[in-house]
């Protein structure tokens, strides 16, 4: 175990990420360097990321910034928890090389009038109708984050499915050089997607939340009689807990991540997204209509 390099400054970071470089060169290896961006406050489902990030090989960054830009009117920017202590101490048990912890002034030095990435239509849809321009701040952190680093490989979890598609979809089009490694969802023993909002839960809430990991099972498990089969049997199962009211449920395709229609047969992805107290919960399963 080695305690991760904590760096503050984009100018520190670059001159280390070089001289790590150049000393991989040195010793015969390929200097390759992945991304695992977050916000801090890390549990299992970050952890997951990281080690993806060692197998995939080289030097390992994990950034902790919570983004501005992400947060609305409203939001919980100042209550999103702040944990850095805890976060480098797992971090040095996962022998990552360096943890990259910018002041917002630093990646963002003229806040009023600096260059925004616009998620386009799917940014104002699902997520975006509710978080508007959440997409927008999301993506133009991403952004810099993959110019600051450059790295090879870039590691996102699928629980958060609009913004892998919304990442992969700059990536392509922007001509990024880095490909997007995507690791499947870490879940609670309930089937609850792992989150940094899910210490805001008290246990009936938790418990209650379980219900949407099992509303999409069962829609999983109906899919092949059909769309209008698979969201009734997702439906009845989170009816079943009150305490959870439900945003949105929809199955969309899962390369334009639009919604399909009812005659639409073949591979998909059902997302939902509903409120248990106060906290906003999503998550999402692939499926195949019949």
């Amino acid at each position: 175990m080695s305690t991760p390099e904590l760096i503050h400054t984009i100018a520190e970071l670059q001159q280390k990420l070089g001289d790590a470089r150049d000393r991989a060169a040195r010793a015969g290896g390929d200097g390759r360097i992945v991304l695992v961006p977050t916000m801090g406050a890390l549990h299992a489902g970050h952890l997951a990321l990281v080690r993806r990030a060692q197998a995939l090989g080289g030097i390992v960054v994990v950034s902790i910034f919570v983004n501005p830009l992400q947060f609305g009117v409203g939001e919980d920017l100042e209550r999103y928890p702040r944990t850095e202590t805890a976060d480098l101490a797992a971090l040095a048990a996962e022998n990552v090389s360096f943890v990259f912890a910018p002041s917002a002034r630093d990646m963002y030095p003229d806040t009023a009038n600096g260059t925004r990435v616009t998620a386009g239509p799917i940014g104002s849809a699902f997520e975006g109708a509710v978080r508007p321009g959440h997409f927008d701040g999301m993506l133009t952190v991403v952004a810099k984050l993959l110019n600051i680093v450059q790295p090879d490989a870039a590691v996102f979890g699928q629980k958060d499915g609009q913004q892998v598609f919304l990442v992969q979809s700059m990536v392509a089009d922007l001509n990024l050089r880095t490909e997007i490694e995507v690791v499947p969802t870490v879940r609670e023993p309930s089937g609850l997607a792992l989150s940094s909002r899910n210490r805001y839960l008290d246990e009936a809430q938790n418990t209650a939340a379980g219900a949407l990991f099992a509303g999409l099972t069962a829609a999983a498990e109906t899919a092949a009689a059909g769309q209008i089969a698979a969201l009734s049997a997702a439906h009845a199962r989170m009816a079943a807990q009150p305490l959870v009211k439900l945003d949105y449920l929809v199955i969309v395709h899962p390369q334009t991540f639009v919604p399909v229609d009812d005659a639409y047969h073949g591979p998909a992805r059902i997302l939902v997204a509903a409120r248990v107290g106060t906290t906003r919960l999503i998550d999402n399963v692939p499926l195949t209509l019949g």
